[in-house]
């Protein structure tokens, strides 16, 4: 019992700590260089702050590779449950994971085609401002798509949480109706891409259903049934 409780808890502190690092790599540091419609400003905040910018890179990256101690923090922890949903779940995220990775790489792109090199002297400022801002582009795009990995494997996890005893069964629930809130905004990326905007903001709601767990799993650790 002890043993769970801890491997619930390192759990816990894994996914807070992922959590953390996923805002501030994906919303708060962007955020501060991304300047939509705006090529050239977007440019000059890159070149201004490069090392704030690659920072924003290594953080996204230390997220992910924290992600993968997560999900098989989590698979000690279920899989005596039902290890066919445990496998899964750890199939979903690291295939998630290593896709993800190629996308974080896209993100030094701009910092080679504003560095000023000799061999881009070909092209024009205004157009190496612009493939720098096309590039943070499909990688938005494809960020997008990546999102329906970020759904799926929190239906494993919930029937898992559900099934397990160790947490109340709401948590499971609230898992997997946040891995629906993703699944639809991936599908509205693809199929209705004007109608993304809107669809997020219906759909964020859903992704809090993610909280409840960390905080459980990192202040409550896991019971054991009796």
């Amino acid at each position: 019992m002890g043993s769970i409780k801890a491997t619930a808890r390192f759990a816990g502190l894994l996914y807070l700590l992922f959590s953390i690092l996923s805002v501030f790599g994906y919303m708060v540091l962007p955020g501060r260089f991304i300047v939509s419609g705006d090529a050239a400003a977007t440019a000059r905040n890159i070149t201004a702050a490069p090392l704030l910018y690659r920072i924003s890179i290594w953080t996204c990256l230390a997220g992910q590779i924290l992600f993968i101690f997560l999900v098989l923090t989590l698979y000690n922890l279920f899989k005596d449950v039902d290890k066919r949903q445990a496998r899964l779940m750890v199939v979903l995220v690291c295939v998630g994971v290593a896709a993800e990775t190629v996308n974080i790489a896209n993100r030094i792109a701009p910092l080679v085609l504003l560095s000023g090199a000799g061999f881009l002297s070909a092209f024009t400022q205004p157009q190496l401002e612009s493939l720098a801002m096309g590039s943070l582009r499909w990688g938005n795009n494809l960020g997008q798509l990546l999102t329906v990995f970020w759904g799926l494997w929190l239906f494993p996890f919930g029937i898992l949480t559900i099934r397990s005893g160790f947490f109340p069964k709401i948590l499971g629930i609230l898992l997997m109706v946040a891995g629906s809130g993703y699944l639809v905004t991936c599908s509205t990326s693809i199929v209705f891409p004007d109608q993304l905007h809107t669809v997020s903001k219906l759909m964020m709601p859903l992704y809090f259903g993610e909280l409840p767990i960390v905080f459980w799993l990192l202040v409550m650790g896991a019971k054991v049934p009796g």
